[in-house]
C-alpha cells in the first residue's frame, strides 16, 4: 500500500489521493471478465494498458483527465515511484458520470444475441437481416449503467435520458461516436477492426473531459482486419480469450471465477 491516501478499487485500477484536485491512477496486472476479477493475474497487463491510454489521450486530442506520468514530488519513495513506472499516471480529479458510453461498429457479443432473440435495449432500431460481425450502417451508442459491484446493465435511451439528463445524454451521444469513429479509421490503417469500445466521462466544473482508461484491450473489441469475415467467430486481440474459455467451464458467472490454466495466460 503506498503512503497516499488510498480512494477507491476498480476492477484492474487503483486509485490514490494526490490532493484535492488530483488523483494517481494505478493499473495493475488483475484481469476482469463479465464483470468479475478473477483469480489470476497478468504479467504487465497494467503497463500495456496504461501505454494504450497514453497514445489514445494524445491521439484523440479530446479534453480529458490525463495530466503527466511523472511521479516526482507526490510523495512516493524511490522504490515506490520505479515500481509504478509505467503503469501509472497522475490524473484531474473530476465528477464521474454514472454511465459508460459503449459505442458499437459492428453486431456482435451482447448486442448480437440480443437482435438475434428479438431486439432489445441497444439493437431494437436496427434493420432486419443481419448477421453476426456485420459492419453496423451507422455506429451504435448504447449506454450502460456503471455499477460498481456486480453487473453493468444496458440502458434504454429513455433510461439514460433519466439518468444523467437530456442535454448531458446528447453531448455524450455525440463525442463519443466521433472519437469511435476517429479510432476506426486509425485502427483500420493499421490492419486493425475497432468492433466496440467503451468510453467514460466526467466534469470537472463544466468541462466535460474523457477519463479513465480509452481504446484498451480491456474496454474494446479488436479484430484482425485479414481475418474479417461476416458471420463468422472473430479472433480478437482483446480478452475475448479468457472469456472463451470461461464459457467452456461452465462457469455462472458469479464471483469466484476459476483460476486460469498457463495455456490461457
Amino acid at each position: 500500500m503506498l503512503a497516499l491516501k488510498h480512494v477507491a478499487s476498480g476492477k484492474v485500477r487503483e486509485i490514490y489521493e494526490v490532493d484535492e484536485e488530483r488523483l494517481l491512477f494505478v493499473a495493475t496486472d488483475r484481469i476482469s471478465a463479465y464483470d468479475v476479477v478473477l483469480p489470476d493475474t497478468i504479467p504487465d497487463k497494467g503497463r500495456v494498458l496504461t501505454g494504450l491510454s497514453l497514445h489514445w489521450f494524445d491521439f484523440l486530442e479530446t479534453p480529458n483527465h490525463f495530466l503527466t506520468t511523472d511521479l516526482g514530488g507526490i510523495g512516493l519513495s524511490d522504490d515506490e515511484a520505479a515500481e509504478l513506472t509505467g503503469r501509472a499516471m497522475i490524473v484531474r480529479r473530476a465528477d464521474v458520470i454514472p454511465m459508460e458510453c459503449v459505442v458499437r461498429g459492428y453486431l456482435y457479443g451482447s448486442s448480437w444475441r440480443e437482435y438475434r432473440a428479438g431486439g432489445g435495449p441497444t439493437t431494437e432500431h436496427l434493420p432486419a437481416g443481419l448477421q453476426m460481425a456485420q459492419q453496423l450502417p451507422e455506429p451504435l451508442f448504447t449506454p450502460a449503467t456503471k455499477a460498481e459491484s456486480g453487473h453493468d446493465e444496458n440502458l434504454t435511451v429513455a433510461g439514460a435520458r433519466e439518468l444523467v439528463g437530456d442535454e448531458v445524454y446528447e453531448r455524450l451521444r455525440s463525442v463519443a461516436i466521433d472519437l469511435y469513429r476517429r479510432a476506426a479509421v486509425a485502427a483500420a490503417e493499421k490492419g486493425v477492426l475497432l468492433a466496440d469500445t467503451k468510453f467514460e466521462f466526467g466534469f470537472v466544473g463544466d468541462e466535460l473531459l474523457l477519463v479513465d482508461e480509452v481504446l484498451t484491450p480491456d474496454s474494446s473489441r479488436y479484430w484482425p482486419a485479414d481475418k474479417y469475415e461476416i458471420g463468422a467467430v472473430m479472433p480478437s486481440y482483446d480478452k475475448q480469450y479468457v472469456r472463451n474459455w470461461l464459457d467452456s467451464t461452465g462457469w455462472d458467472r458469479t464471483p469466484p471465477a476459476p483460476a486460469m490454466p498457463d495455456d490461457v495466460k
